[in-house]
């Protein structure tokens, strides 16, 4: 079906010109989603892979109860959550602090956790006025533009998925001296590593994507680590081609939603001397399979 003849009842839906990404307006997310709104909303997220709410003023209650209604709440490891809202991350920066913005790397949120999951929300409190775009890949599209051959040949790999290179005794965080706001737990539960497809089949497009990333993917198995490094290093570069990413610019007030399961995304910086202020949650998600 063309992208534009798909027809919503309960709200407006108007998508990026490739239709990954897109704007949702309408909805209260303030308040319960009555059903028929909820399902056209999961809909229009599962097509899109990104979604955007503006002129949403949540509180902290507010992301809780719309989290829930998209799923239950996903396991946020290795980050201190809010006071009292033990599923929240506030993800805060402040103007004269020097470390590296966080999500500063390729990845799709926790890859390395046996259910990673299915969606991240972050509600956007305040925006600093330069920088702090957040970029997103089209794993489907990228995949559907390899070669057949191509496609055959990673169709039975298993991507090695690990939280080491971040959180882990040797990661980044263990070796960082600047002062940061979020706390970061440096843990060495996080050197640990799990496989999963490297290429995934959405449950609920049946589309497939490239389910790897250079933060959390550190191998494919049987294979040696030359060999996957060879391998890993093309499809990264494949994957930040520029015909598949989409930028996002952010507005205070406004909910993002994506879809973890097809995308990977990267947190610019560029907004030194500036707050930026956001919360975030997650869905669970299934197996990848």
């Amino acid at each position: 079906m063309p992208m534009d003849a798909v027809m919503y009842r309960t709200i407006e839906v108007t998508p990026q010109p490739s239709g990954f990404g897109a704007e949702i307006s309408g909805p209260d997310l303030t308040q319960p989603l009555p059903a028929p709104v909820l399902e056209e909303v999961k809909a229009a997220w599962a097509r899109h892979g990104v979604v955007a709410f503006p002129g949403q003023a949540m509180s902290l209650d507010a992301l809780e109860a719309f989290t829930l209604q998209m799923g239950g709440f996903g396991s946020d490891p290795y980050i201190k959550p809010m006071s009292g809202h033990p599923n929240v991350l506030e993800l805060r920066r402040e103007p004269d602090e020097k470390a590296t913005n966080f999500g500063a790397g390729w990845h799709s949120d926790w890859s390395f956790q046996h259910a990673p999951p299915a969606a991240t929300i972050l509600h956007s409190k305040v925006v600093p006025p330069v920088g702090g775009d957040t970029l997103f890949v089209d794993a489907c599209c990228a995949y559907e533009a390899l070669s057949p051959a191509m496609q055959q040949m990673l169709a039975p790999l298993r991507a090695i998925h690990s939280a080491r290179q971040s959180y882990g005794s040797k990661g980044v965080f263990s070796k960082e001296t600047e002062k940061r706001t979020m706390q970061i737990i440096v843990s060495e539960e996080a050197d640990a590593a799990l496989t999963h497809p490297l290429v995934r089949t959405h449950p609920v497009t049946g589309r497939k994507a490239l389910y790897v990333s250079p933060v959390y993917t550190v191998g494919i198995e049987d294979l040696t680590a030359e060999e996957a490094k060879a391998m890993l290093g093309f499809l990264f570069a494949h994957l930040t081609q520029a015909q598949f990413i989409y930028r996002h610019k952010w507005r205070e007030q406004m909910l993002l939603m994506w879809d973890n399961r097809c995308t990977m995304h990267f947190a610019e910086g560029g907004y030194d001397g500036h707050l930026r202020l956001m919360h975030r949650t997650t869905v669970s998600g299934e197996v990848p399979a």
